[in-house]
């Protein structure tokens, strides 16, 4: 029998039956005397770190440093928490008259219609300015790099005009992971539009929440809507739009009513043909996308913005 969970009168309950007559107020009371309260689980155990975690932080700060002191352009990118369109529960509590709560569906059973949104944000690290594409089809990397393209053509190239290449900073797994081989090949096209190396690093596995977009754009969005359901596309982009922080945070987003297939394999022979510069440390995690046209590449998989 488990007792960590019951309540004061349960376990008063349980003790009287073992012949402890005591009421519940003195087991609150000798719970609170011996140091104990109700609390719950806390994500904190990490697992087995790499052992060129902190190296592989202090490359990406280095390297960051350098960009900006040039001027050059530093994202931090990634794929936020896909969300249900309709009324449905969203945690979080709003103001509303006592007793007027907004009334959403019991059940989340997805909208055959609506169906689910993928927003990828693009955070522009210099100047705390974001940009999110609203994907309504499959998260992947021709999904990711075309909102990259767009934030660049929509964005980036007014606040670097004179930009000489572009870099990167994602997460190690999902559609920009550092293994799918579409996310290098869409890149390679994207490289060669803008005609600037891309400059990629990964954070090291199990680390994705020190990427700077978590906390410093996708939290506050997760904030500006709390407790608000999202009916409509139209509504879903205008709270990220809307989005703001005492810190000058400002985010522009847009609808990507695109369609992107999934299952789509990159051949080790098509791998091979794309121009990709390895740095000397960890070249699976950091490596640049020179913007060397590759042939019957450029057009397949990635779409103009």
């Amino acid at each position: 029998m488990r007792w960590t969970c019951k309540s004061t009168s349960l376990l008063a309950r349980e003790l009287s039956e073992h012949g402890h007559s005591v009421s519940a107020r003195s087991v609150a009371h000798l719970l609170n005397t011996a140091g104990y309260s109700l609390q719950g689980n806390r994500k904190t155990l990490e697992g087995k770190a790499h052992p060129d975690r902190n190296a592989q932080f202090e490359h990406i700060n280095a390297k960051v440093e350098r960009f900006q002191q040039r001027g050059q352009p530093v994202i931090s990118v990634d794929t936020k928490k896909k969300e249900l369109v309709g009324q449905y529960k969203n945690s979080g509590r709003e103001w509303q008259r006592k007793g007027e709560p907004e009334r959403v569906d019991v059940h989340d059973f997805p909208d055959v219609e609506l169906g689910k949104v993928i927003p990828y944000g693009v955070f522009d690290l210099s100047r705390n300015e974001g940009w999110v594409s609203v994907g309504i089809d499959h998260d992947t990397a021709q999904f990711a790099v075309q909102a990259i393209g767009r934030w660049w053509h929509r964005m980036g190239v007014k606040r670097y005009p004179h930009a000489s290449a572009l870099m990167i900073t994602a997460d190690g797994g999902g559609s920009n992971g550092s293994r799918c081989r579409l996310w290098k090949v869409a890149l390679q096209s994207l490289a060669a539009r803008l005609g600037m190396p891309i400059d990629v690093c990964h954070f090291p596995p199990g680390t994705s929440k020190w990427n700077k977009i978590e906390h410093r754009m996708f939290s506050h969005i997760t904030q500006n809507w709390r407790g608000r359901p999202l009916v409509s596309h139209e509504v879903i982009v205008n709270l990220i739009a809307n989005t703001r922080t005492s810190a000058g945070l400002t985010i522009r987003a847009e609808l990507d009513r695109g369609r992107y297939p999934t299952g789509i394999k990159i051949s080790d022979a098509e791998l091979a043909k794309l121009n990709l510069k390895l740095d000397s440390f960890h070249g699976d995690w950091n490596y640049t996308v020179m913007p060397k046209p590759v042939k019957n590449l450029i057009m397949l998989f990635l779409r103009d913005a």
